[in-house]
């Protein structure tokens, strides 16, 4: 079965090397590859191109909709695996979208590339069969709270978080848009006893002086709570660009 990723031209699959810009991981050289589709909708999305196309009705706040033919490549596993290796990077980083909507193609890829330190960016809503969870060294969960949209019913599976809590290849990674969201990173990590050492607080934005400006007021909050910060590294540095 191929892999449906997204592009970051038309026809051109988005697999690239960069440093990772996020979580615990972040400034690491690392290969990414990009998959397409996604579960939820968050409102502020900024990879939307892999979900919000043509037709759908789920709103986003830049209220455009993608051409999916031009936003969406199938690519035959080998395929990817080459192109993969070609950039001789060590760790892979698989994104979307949410990755984990393809596992069984992903596990046949990640299967492919056995040298590969593998981490895996998801929403935190689905469950990695075992054959893919085996390949995984790092799970960055990124629980999407009430500003983005989503009902907590479909966003925020308990049983799904308890796992992710209980595993210590998993680190969180929670999007904040205003002060008042860490109450309810506080009622989750209460509830599912997450550690406090891997909870990161990430500050919403597309572009560096958005991001400065929350961080101002995040740093207090990863304080008092003892929480960590995570900048966006490939936003300052590249803007909000694809294949970066």
């Amino acid at each position: 079965m191929p892999l449906v990723l997204a592009t970051q031209a038309p026809g051109e699959p988005e697999i690239f090397a960069s440093v990772q810009g996020e979580g615990p991981s972040a400034g690491v050289p690392v290969a990414f590859v990009r998959l397409s589709r996604c579960n939820l909708a968050c409102v502020w999305c900024d990879t939307a191109y892999t979900w919000h196309f043509e037709g759908d009705p789920r709103p986003h706040r830049s209220g455009a909709t993608w051409e999916r033919t031009t936003n969406q490549a199938v690519l035959e596993v080998a395929e990817v695996a080459a192109r993969i290796s070609a950039l001789g990077q060590c760790r892979l980083v698989v994104t979307g979208g949410e990755p984990m909507l393809q596992a069984g193609p992903l596990a046949e890829l990640l299967e492919a590339l056995p040298e590969m330190t593998v981490e895996i960016e998801t929403n935190g809503t689905t469950r990695a069969p075992v054959r893919l969870d085996a390949r995984i060294a790092q799970y960055n969960v990124s629980p999407k709270l009430a500003h983005s949209g989503n009902a907590a019913a479909l966003a925020l599976p308990p049983e799904r978080l308890a796992a992710y809590a209980a595993d210590p290849r998993a680190w969180f990674k929670f999007v904040i848009g205003a002060p008042g969201d860490v109450a309810e990173v506080l009622s989750l990590q209460r509830e599912f006893a997450i550690p406090s050492g891997r909870i990161f607080l990430m500050p919403e934005g597309t572009d560096s002086a958005t991001l400065r400006a929350r961080q101002e007021w995040l740093v207090p909050l990863c304080l008092k709570h003892g929480f960590r910060l995570s900048d966006r590294l490939h936003i300052h540095l590249f803007g909000d660009t694809r294949g970066t």
